[in-house]
């Protein structure tokens, strides 16, 4: 089982207007099985994606969604000490922590800038038990309008500090202790419509990323960034059919 200290993402979610479709799509282009639906009274009919019985995201239907995204979930200590700094920081509270059956407590918020992101106070469930392999999740990383807003919001929250990408390429890292956790991207027009607000993207790892973006285009996807060597690995960005966008990478190194 991954370790997920204090301030370490955890979980990925799928928040889909169609979870039927969204179970197929991602079963066909990574190979993952879908879990039964939880009890609707307790779960609200959440599944789990699974690769070889492993625990690797979770997909939540909600057909009243604007529109479907993948969301991070961060491990904490305390849910409720996150929250009542959240508020302090300039963040907002989508929904404030909640026992889920004995698993967990969750909360979900936005940041000053208006990316959502989640907290997970692990109890039964730790967060996913396969990750940095293929078809896993391997990195999250926060495209924001403001950089500076956001470097001074997550570490009141986390603890994280933070280091630039060597080699002057305009990245930085989050960091807990000496361990890169999650990456920090300012967003500018020449790179993101200025439509696109500030969000968590979720990266997952492929042993092919060409070969899974032509995979995921027949089955529907739109090709938001083409695969492009980068200092990590082989990466792309892709939309699924029911609008999330997620990004893939062919590792050729450890993940950060």
């Amino acid at each position: 089982m991954p370790d997920y200290p204090h301030g370490t993402p955890s979980w990925v979610e799928l928040n889909t207007t169609d979870g039927d479709a969204s179970a197929d799509f991602y079963s066909r282009l990574f190979g993952w099985s879908v879990t039964d639906p939880g009890p609707v009274e307790q779960t609200g009919g959440y599944q789990m994606f699974e690769q070889d019985g492993k625990s690797v995201a979770g997909l939540m239907a909600q057909e009243t969604l604007p529109h479907s995204a993948w969301a991070t979930y961060v491990s904490v200590d305390d849910a409720d000490d996150v929250a009542a700094r959240v508020s302090g920081g300039g963040g907002s509270t989508v929904a404030g922590p909640m026992d889920v059956m004995d698993i967990g407590r969750m909360a979900v918020f936005t940041d000053p800038v208006g990316a959502p992101f989640g907290v997970w106070q692990p109890k039964s469930f730790k967060g996913a038990e396969l990750v940095n392999e293929p078809v896993s999740f391997c990195w999250c990383e926060l495209m924001t309008r403001d950089q500076t807003a956001s470097e001074k919001f997550y570490p009141t929250l986390f603890g994280w500090t933070t280091s630039e990408m060597p080699g002057g390429h305009g990245y930085t890292f989050w960091n807990v202790g000496d361990r890169q956790v999650a990456g920090l991207l300012q967003m500018s027009d020449e790179m993101f419509p200025p439509e696109v607000p500030s969000n968590w993207a979720v990266c997952f790892a492929v042993d092919d990323a060409d070969a899974t973006v032509a995979k995921a285009t027949e089955f529907g996807a739109s090709l938001l960034v083409s695969p492009t060597d980068i200092p990590v690995g082989r990466f792309a960005v892709m939309q699924d059919p029911q609008g999330a966008v997620f990004e893939v990478i062919k590792l050729t190194g450890a993940p950060a």
